[in-house]
């Protein structure tokens, strides 16, 4: 059996915000309250509004505003990565044996997460809009 797609959602969710938060203790520690801090709030964002849109009845704008956080989120983490945060460890900056492929995994591990969770929201952004089209045509005829 399956789980229901918003479970595997949920499930998905757990699994970035736990790799997210041990990336993030490692980032700088100038950085720890700025974009540490935003990241952090933006994927908490990501996570109400998903639990947001499964309570709702019209989901229509909740699922916009979801899609819209999970791409800023997304920047987030791709500002993170061009400024070379994934390559500190423990808040220092990694030592040269450790080299730059460390950081390159942690963001590949974590990039990965997030496109899966974007698909996930992208496939139930097309579900809505298809059952909202098939009940506008419905009620036409």
């Amino acid at each position: 059996m399956s789980l229901h797609s918003e479970a595997q959602l949920n499930r998905k969710f757990t699994e970035f915000a736990k790799l997210m938060n041990v990336y993030l203790a490692h980032f700088p520690k100038a950085e720890k309250y700025g974009l540490a801090q935003a990241i952090r709030v933006a994927a908490y964002d990501v996570y109400a509004l998903i639990v947001e849109c499964q309570k709702r009845y019209h989901k229509k704008t909740t699922l916009t505003n979801l899609d819209v956080r999970h791409e800023q989120l997304r920047m987030l983490l791709s500002l993170a990565n061009d400024l070379g945060y994934f390559g500190f460890h423990g808040g220092v900056k990694a030592a040269p044996d450790d080299g730059p492929a460390s950081a390159v995994r942690r963001y590949v591990a974590i990039s990965r997460l997030v496109d899966e969770l974007g698909r996930m929201i992208g496939g139930w952004v097309k579900s809505e809009r298809k059952d909202s089209q098939v009940a506008a045509t419905g009620e036409a005829s």
